[in-house]
């Protein structure tokens, strides 16, 4: 129960925060839809536009086909296997990639798959002379699945785990083969999660522009998001770049909209809680398939993780982190992503508090339903409108104005924010919505408020939730490259981008060694808002 004025608070506030995304991403489209180019002869949706959209649906659909299917017998051996030794390890190695900046990765799966990788050194030794090529098609599918499959394993796991214990009982009473378990009780359980999984991953390659951008290889292997860039950052073509836009707000909608309409697995049936224990996979064959499976997930993982961190070693570490360039670009990284950070928490905090006092309405009716509910997507709205859109957008805008770099970093910390926005909101709401009922009405009656409230009864229970969500949006926003790519420049340099021109003018060694000091930054980041103290866990305790 809130107060009056905590209500009417919280619904102010939100409003502001609300507007505030609506016009920022508002003024990037109607940018978009209002330029009027000083010559605009011939067609804006040329051939070439329409090769770019077929490939950047063909690469996500084979993207997500890939990830996919490749990660359901790697969730079926873990699910079969709940006891074994490292197996929480394992689990913990399929959220790194989640964590490390694209850039980091597209270098160690060029170290392990390149012309000159672990891998094609191997399959020259055995005798085959046609290498792997890391760039195109191939490579940017590589990237993907090194992405997306621990992604849709974790899920589909957790998935299986939820299946009730009584199955595995009667499964074995029954004494089922593989086939038929898979058939009846596996299968169903990941049928309900398949279109979700496949229609998450299908948006994220959708809209991916980093792997694309650095394994792509030339305009044969090309996204929409690409494309954008390049129109505006080598052709300066902004008829191109609308149309490309356009095309991709149209690309996004439409797999939100299709992605609305899938239906949450729900959970169906009668069980006992029973402990679940599964009898199944004790034959000698069943164990060699699950020990060769996941160590083969677990290998192609760690491979590109390990050569970057060896790549890195055998670069001139101490040169970097002196070098002006490294410092230049490290603290205009840190105070955009402290920016960004502090802006993602500070709109979520107002929506979510918007979302909780519209709850506590007694009389909200649908006009409040339908706020609460704005409100919620509102964070999915820079899924609509990806971040190259975005700043195609306000380029176009405030080029007749000045000169857009000095404006780089606001637009790039907001943009930022954007980014960060779902990921802080998903990891915020829940424990404030949670720790809202548990102490709304106690807090209301003793009359506590201010900052003793905030202190002494939101902090102990809310800190850890809040540092999870800070260290995970600002190690996302100091690993970005798409935000700045379009602003980069000699005067504006971000970790990312000076990895990126290190690389880009064949500086390998600078560049393996940014990565490995990125990729341990942005590690860092990650790790620190897991992080549990001893004073915390012994609180907890004694509570």
């Amino acid at each position: 129960m809130l107060t009056v004025r905590e209500r009417w608070t919280g619904i102010g506030g939100s409003a502001v925060a609300l507007g505030a995304i609506l016009v920022f991403i508002a003024a990037a489209v109607l940018a978009l839809l209002l330029f009027q180019p000083a010559s605009s002869g011939g067609a804006i949706f040329t051939s070439y536009t329409w090769n770019v959209l077929r490939f950047t649906l063909l690469q996500a659909a084979l993207s997500t086909a890939l990830a996919t299917g490749l990660a359901i017998p790697v969730a079926l051996s873990l699910a079969r296997r709940p006891h074994f030794f490292g197996r929480i390890w394992i689990l913990r190695l399929m959220a790194l990639p989640m964590g490390l900046p694209v850039l980091v990765v597209s270098l160690g799966l060029i170290a392990v798959w390149g012309r000159q990788g672990i891998a094609n050194d191997l399959l020259l030794t055995l005798g085959l002379s046609e290498p792997i090529s890391i760039y195109g098609l191939s490579g940017i599918l590589l990237a993907h699945i090194f992405f997306n499959l621990p992604l849709a394993c974790r899920l589909m796991v957790a998935s299986l785990e939820r299946l009730p214990g009584e199955y595995w009982k009667l499964a074995a009473s029954l004494r089922l083969t593989p086939l038929s378990l898979f058939r009846f009780i596996e299968w169903p359980a990941l049928r309900q999660v398949l279109p979700g999984i496949a229609g998450l991953i299908f948006m994220l390659c959708a809209t991916s522009f980093t792997i694309v951008l650095v394994l792509g290889g030339g305009p044969a292997a090309t996204t929409l998001e690409v494309a954008i860039y390049q129109s505006l950052r080598f052709d300066f073509d902004p008829p191109r770049a609308i149309a490309l836009s356009l095309l991709q707000i149209a690309l996004t909608g439409l797999v939100l909209a299709l992605l609305g309409l899938v239906k949450r697995a729900e959970e169906n049936g009668t069980t006992l809680a029973a402990p679940s224990r599964r009898f199944d996979g004790w034959t000698g064959t069943a164990l060699v398939w699950d020990v060769v499976t996941i160590a083969m997930a677990v290998l192609f993982l760690l491979l590109p993780l390990l050569a970057v961190f060896m790549s890195g070693l055998r670069a001139d570490l101490g040169r970097l982190l002196t070098s002006s360039a490294f410092m230049q670009a490290a603290a205009t990284s840190a105070a955009i992503a402290v920016a960004s950070t502090l802006l993602a928490s500070f709109v979520s905090i107002c929506i979510i508090k918007g979302r909780l006092a519209v709850t506590d309405l007694r009389d909200a009716g649908k006009a409040g339903r339908t706020y609460r509910g704005l409100l919620g997507a509102s964070s999915s709205l820079v899924l609509l409108v990806p971040p190259v859109v975005l700043g195609t957008g306000w380029f176009l805008l405030l080029r007749p104005v000045g000169d857009v770099s000095c404006i780089a970093p606001f637009l790039v910390s907001i943009i930022n924010a954007l980014m960060a926005l779902p990921f802080v909101m998903r990891v915020l709401e829940p424990s404030m919505q949670t720790h809202h009922d548990r102490t709304s009405r106690l807090v209301a009656g003793l009359g506590i408020s201010g900052v003793w409230k905030l202190w002494h009864i939101d902090r102990p229970v809310l800190l850890k939730p809040a540092l999870l969500a800070l260290s995970f949006a600002m190690a996302l926003s100091l690993g970005d490259l798409g935000a700045v790519a379009l602003f980069g420049s000699n005067d504006f340099v971000t970790l990312p981008w000076l990895l990126y021109s290190r690389l880009s003018s064949y500086r390998t060694a600078d560049a393996d060694g940014l990565a490995l000091i990125l990729g341990v930054l942005c590690l860092l980041l990650t790790i620190a808002g897991t992080f549990e103290r001893p004073t915390e866990r012994s609180g907890h305790a004694a509570g």
